[in-house]
């Protein structure tokens, strides 16, 4: 599995940050930046919304390898256990969610992509959340389109 490591890093020096610090900050908004120092250790700066990606991935991950180390039930069965929200899905579609999320998280670890594995956990809790309310394929005036079906622009 590739690790962050070898993505190619964005490095500054720390006079950077007084010199030229508009220029450091905004780089740091489109990905972490590793600051050096001669004085300490380096330090990592990125944008609230990368650590808080990294931290839900992170949070995501625990529960994923939690639920691995259950071997009682499937896979479907022990991720309803760790994502209740799960169980208003249909059995079929208990199997799908669970191998999405773990296909999207090995993307997001392998790739250093937290957003993959994240969008993937809600849109599968927004889809039960539906359900859950009453939507369904059944529904009047309700239709779910196919994944290669292209959709205009209102």
């Amino acid at each position: 599995m590739t690790i962050a490591a070898d993505l190619p890093a964005a490095t500054r020096r720390s006079s950077d940050l007084s010199k030229r610090s508009a220029e450091v900050f905004a780089e740091a908004e489109d990905h972490p930046v590793t600051v050096t120092r001669r004085d300490g250790e380096a330090l990592v700066l990125m944008s609230q919304r990368e650590a808080e990606g990294r931290a839900r991935l992170l949070n995501f991950a625990a529960q994923l390898i939690t639920v691995t180390l259950d071997d009682r039930g499937s896979l479907a069965e022990r991720m309803s256990k760790a994502f209740p929200w799960m169980l208003a899905l249909s059995p079929a579609d208990r199997e799908s969610c669970a191998q999405d999320l773990v296909d999207a998280a090995r993307a997001s670890f392998s790739t250093d992509q937290p957003h993959l594995a994240i969008a993937e956990l809600t849109s599968w809790k927004e889809t039960a959340t539906a359900v859950a309310a009453g939507l369904s394929s059944g529904s009047a005036g309700l239709e779910w389109l196919d994944d290669d079906e292209t959709v205009e622009r209102p």
